[in-house]
């Protein structure tokens, strides 16, 4: 599976008030390892930004008058996240300024969450540790990942954290309470996600004749060995047809 960790930095809080995204972080993850691969811009929102929002990442106007818009870049951010499941901490705040961002642009642009599918982690967060802070430095704290260069906001850093954050949610030992499997993570991550799939039947491989005579044979040695005890072979009434015991 291809997935996009993304997080974005705006000139404020309220995106029904114009504020505009000033900064799209990427990493890439390609079978839960970090490809190398990213996508990085600054952005001139063409408007003020939030002296609240400065605090929190540093960048002013002056600093992004010679970036270019979201349009100049639009073309290249979506190819980059096409078909990938975007890994995202409160998904609703980025994915609301981004819809907003594509919104602005000619034709019929579809929404960024119509587009991929998408995880959001502080939901999965909140899942995994209900009553517990799950802000991005909280989960960093839990899982031992090192956030000490997080002094400020930063998109590219910020999806970098979460990428890290993310693997050790779903995959890693520190994730893994006492009894809890690496599969009851990952189940989590799918109630997490927004966007599911239309459900499908499983498909059943039937084994082959060398596959089955082999399985038979081992059976046949299990049972020889443990007297006939095995609850597991009952040669007078089960069998094995298309890969499933009836």
């Amino acid at each position: 599976m291809r997935q996009i960790v993304l997080d974005t930095e705006t000139t404020g809080l309220e995106v029904d008030r114009g504020h505009r995204v000033i900064e799209i972080g990427c990493i890439e993850i390609v079978a839960r390892r970090a490809t190398g691969r990213h996508f990085h811009r600054y952005l001139n929102p063409e408007r003020e930004i939030d002296e609240a929002a400065i605090a929190v990442h540093g960048l002013t106007l002056a600093k992004l008058q010679r970036e270019p818009t979201f349009a100049q870049i639009a073309t290249e951010f979506l190819s980059f996240v096409d078909g990938a499941e975007l890994i995202i901490h409160n998904a609703a705040f980025d994915v609301g300024f981004l819809n907003a961002e594509l919104g602005r642009l000619p034709g019929e642009i579809p929404p960024i969450d119509r587009a991929c599918r998408v995880l959001d982690t502080l939901a999965l967060a909140r899942q995994m540790h209900p009553g517990q802070r799950n802000s991005l430095d909280a989960l960093c704290k839990r899982y031992s990942i090192d956030n000490s260069k997080r002094e400020l906001h930063g998109a590219l850093l910020d999806a970098r954290i979460l990428a890290d954050v993310y693997l050790a949610m779903t995959g890693g030992q520190s994730a893994l309470q006492l009894g809890e499997s690496r599969r009851n993570a990952e189940d989590k991550a799918v109630g997490a996600r927004w966007v599911r799939p239309e459900g499908a039947s499983p498909r059943v491989v039937p084994p082959s004749e060398a596959e089955q005579a082999a399985h038979e044979a081992m059976l046949a040695k299990l049972a020889k060995a443990s007297g006939g005890k095995t609850f597991f072979q009952r040669e007078s009434d089960q069998e094995f047809s298309g890969g499933v015991r009836t």
